[in-house]
């Protein structure tokens, strides 16, 4: 199966190295790589200088990443690559050896073909001086337990699609159609995923946990919770629920309200502190 892995890239240079070299230790290696440089010119230098056989789209961004549409465009190249399977892979998420072979003997299984495939995630401490060994050894995987991790060579039936995660998933070039790709309309961080997983229920998309694809999250600074995008996660909240009647990312807005950082009205429309609609500096 012809198969295409899709990668955003905005900063990172060194977790996309990682991800490149481990990339090239796959027991079975994707017939594309498309690497979205999202706003960030120099990703097409770290290509070349690692000699990966990727290839680098420019993707231009206002004052709001759009991560829906850089992987939307990435996963447009793909299609024009004549791939049969998009694996898209965060930039922070080194490959396991297997996560590939995996994917596609998923998708090349009559049961899950049509499915939206999705590979257990492990998030690795911070590396020593001497960075991560490559491959990551098969001791590290250590999964995240929100999520289910198959064991081996098995496929997992979900009907939870709350539990999707853009982290490392797979879907064949049907599926994307049928699903039709990440909402645009998000900008910025938060809520494009859920979405994305909400209307692959919606045009009954099965989902399905895939034993052995692993991949390993590096490590990295962040907030929890994220209040550096404070004003996207509002935003993109608001957009999703006017798409499915619900509100996101409850537990980042809870928390938001609890420290005074957003209010919400009866409804639970949230607004960043200190607007409000008909005051300038809504947001």
């Amino acid at each position: 199966m012809k198969t295409a892995v899709v990668t955003v890239a905005h900063g990172r240079h060194g977790h996309l190295r990682r991800q490149l070299r481990g990339l090239r230790l796959s027991a079975e290696q994707p017939d594309t790589h498309i690497v979205v440089a999202l706003a960030d010119p120099a990703i097409a230098g770290v290509v070349r200088e690692e000699n990966a056989a990727a290839t680098v789209l420019e993707c231009a961004a206002g004052p709001h990443l759009p991560l829906a549409m850089a992987r939307n465009l990435g996963a447009d190249a793909a299609l024009d690559a004549a791939a049969e399977l998009i694996v898209f892979l965060d930039v922070d998420c080194i490959p396991s050896p297997r996560l590939i072979a995996r994917y596609r003997a998923a998708a090349d299984h009559g049961d899950h073909r049509d499915a939206l495939l999705c590979g257990p995630v492990t998030y690795l401490p911070p590396p020593g001086t001497r960075g991560y060994p490559l491959p990551v050894p098969d001791d590290a995987i250590d999964p995240h337990p929100a999520r289910p991790s198959p064991p081996g060579d098995t496929v997992v039936c979900t009907t939870d699609y709350a539990l999707f995660w853009s982290l490392s998933f797979a879907v064949t070039a049907d599926t994307w159609r049928t699903v039709g790709g990440f909402c645009e309309e998000y900008q910025g961080y938060g809520g494009e995923d859920t979405d994305f997983a909400r209307c692959a229920a919606a045009r009954n998309v099965p989902m399905r946990w895939v034993g052995g694809a692993h991949a390993f999250h590096q490590h990295h600074a962040v907030s929890n919770p994220p209040v550096q995008h404070l004003a996207d996660i509002v935003r993109n909240a608001r957009l999703f629920h006017r798409r499915w009647g619900e509100w996101p990312m409850e537990g980042w807005l809870s928390t938001f309200e609890d420290r005074g950082l957003i209010t919400r009205d009866p409804d639970g429309t949230p607004h960043v502190a200190g607007t409000r609609p008909g005051r300038a500096g809504l947001v």
